[in-house]
């Protein structure tokens, strides 16, 4: 009888162990398990500013791990790629599961008059063509969600409505510049700043204001839009987000302008966390 109880105990011992190793999903026991990494200034271009931080997930696969590209503000003269940090944790909370990348891109430079806000288009597509050719490299998907704030903002949007050639399901963009001839007499800063970036002004340069205003591209097909304005802003006036909010109801883009009260142009941490749940629960899942 001991003998029988014995076999009995050694047989369920086996048959456990072999069924709860052959369901484990500790990453210690799955040879096939991409453990999270960073891949700091990975360059996508010739110029020392033509690079990006890249975050990736533990666990991503090209199926299932979505990516969120930002772009940083700094009024196209100033930033850098750094000030993705600020929201990070934040992202990865609203966001889990999902790549991220932090772009720089090349900066305007008031001496020589280079780096103006065409060649900085050009820098979102050089390095959206980049991504795109790494993507099996890094193990994720190509579905993904533009972001940026104040010029970054601009960016993103430049590039998903007129040049968006990707499978981007979504912008999510903070105090945006949207319409450059509207925005241009807001103040002497912002006039001397546009005269400098676009190489003129909206009188004597008309079309290249039209060309570089995200306002000029929205069409029925644009992407799903979020976006977000402080009340308060005294750098971006309001009206550019509500100036596209009206021509996205026009053209019938989903869409949701959020307008922050009581903050400027710029939100606090807690403010932060508040939106990026809101973006996340307007996009929703792919």
């Amino acid at each position: 009888m001991r003998k029988q109880i014995f076999k009995f105990l050694a047989y369920f011992g086996f048959v456990s162990l072999f069924l709860f190793s052959g369901c484990s999903s500790d990453p210690d026991t799955d040879p096939d398990f991409l453990t999270a990494q960073d891949l700091l200034d990975e360059s996508y271009g010739p110029d020392p500013k033509q690079n990006m931080d890249v975050y990736l997930p533990a666990g991503r696969t090209t199926l299932d791990t979505p990516l969120l590209i930002y772009i940083h503000g700094g009024a196209w003269i100033d930033g850098d790629k750094s000030e993705f940090l600020q929201v990070k944790s934040a992202l990865e909370s609203e966001f889990p599961g999902y790549a991220f990348i932090s772009l720089n891109y090349r900066l305007f430079d008031f001496t020589s008059g280079s780096n103006g806000i065409r060649d900085q288009e050009q820098d979102i597509i050089a390095a959206f063509d980049y991504i795109e050719s790494q993507l099996s490299q890094w193990n994720i998907s190509d579905d993904f969600v533009i972001s940026g704030a104040s010029a970054g903002g601009h960016l993103a949007l430049l590039h998903a409505y007129k040049n968006n050639t990707s499978d981007i399901k979504a912008a999510v963009v903070f105090f945006p510049p949207t319409d450059l001839i509207e925005l241009f007499p807001f103040s002497n800063f912002t006039s001397l700043g546009l005269t400098a970036l676009l190489d003129g002004t909206p009188t004597t340069s008309k079309m290249v204001y039209l060309d570089l205003s995200p306002i000029t591209h929205v069409d029925p097909l644009d992407v799903p839009t979020i976006f977000f304005h402080g009340d308060l802003d005294s750098v971006v006036p309001i009206s550019q987000s509500q100036l596209l909010e009206q021509r996205l109801q026009n053209e019938n883009v989903r869409h949701k302008l959020r307008i922050v009260q009581g903050q400027g142009h710029g939100f606090t941490p807690q403010t932060n966390v508040m939106l990026l749940k809101e973006a996340k629960d307007f996009i929703g899942a792919f």
